[in-house]
């Protein structure tokens, strides 16, 4: 008998006359905001999250994301950029050099890539956190982990408030990847590295989607000419002191 049978030998005996699973309180306090549900303050504060975890955001039209997301590749000197399936055809149509998942690619395959874009399941607010199921446009695990580039593209209808809403909008039979930033870990000296875990660089792309009523909850700001990269300003509504507009990392300013 090997050390692992022995303790898991020990394990059953341990519990075998245990006659049911206790009872586990779910008192979660869910902020009631799920898919479908982001407006402005919502959307301007996945985009701050995900900017504090040095994801570089992006925000745009619908009729913006392929050039949004060509420019983005374009600026990271990037060629060979994985394309999973049922990826929208509109949003890699301008893209340099695509290297469609079908059939999949192997690890050698995805590691040979410059990066890859992949759409995502959710994305959570309060965490700047995208969630990925390996569901239409997302590829498997690997397909997103192997790469030392991420492009996500967030849907504004897939933003939720916080944790408990993500949660409860995913399946947990599925594989789940949940990323804040890019993969990073310290060493007990507190010394950063990137790209231990997964890729070292993540983009994401915010896409106004029409709501019901016809508009987006959004308005993503039209370039400015020179300078329209930099951090936009607002004035609050009945006051002359300007508003900063969320930090993000490139690209025009998210909302606020």
């Amino acid at each position: 008998m090997s050390s692992r049978e022995e303790m898991l030998a020990r394990i059953r005996a341990a519990t075998a006359d245990f006659t049911g699973l206790p009872e586990v309180p779910r008192r979660y306090r869910p902020a009631g905001r799920g898919p479908g549900s982001a407006d402005e303050a919502l959307v301007s504060r996945f985009a701050e999250r995900a900017g504090d975890y040095r994801a570089t955001v992006r925000c745009c039209a619908a009729a913006e994301v392929a050039r949004v997301i060509a420019d983005a590749v374009v600026g990271r000197g990037a060629r060979r950029i994985g394309v999973p399936r049922e990826f929208p055809a509109e949003w890699s149509a301008l893209l340099p050099g695509p290297v469609f998942d079908d059939p999949p690619l192997d690890v050698a395959a995805l590691d040979a890539l410059d990066g890859v874009a992949t759409t995502v399941a959710v994305a959570i607010a309060e965490t700047g956190t995208i969630v990925l199921d390996t569901g239409p446009g997302q590829g498997s695990r690997a397909f997103s982990l192997v790469p030392d580039y991420h492009l996500a593209v967030v849907r504004t209808g897939q933003i939720v408030a916080a944790v408990p809403d993500a949660v409860a909008a995913l399946d947990p039979a599925r594989p789940l990847t949940w990323i804040s930033g890019p993969s990073a870990t310290s060493d007990i000296e507190l010394s950063r590295v990137e790209g231990v875990h997964g890729p070292r660089t993540l983009d994401i792309v915010i896409v106004a989607v029409l709501t019901t009523g016809g508009r987006p909850p959004w308005h993503p700001p039209r370039a400015r000419g020179p300078g329209a990269d930099r951090p936009a300003r607002r004035r609050r509504a009945g006051t002359g002191a300007p508003t900063p507009w969320p930090r993000v990392r490139s690209g025009p300013a998210c909302p606020a």
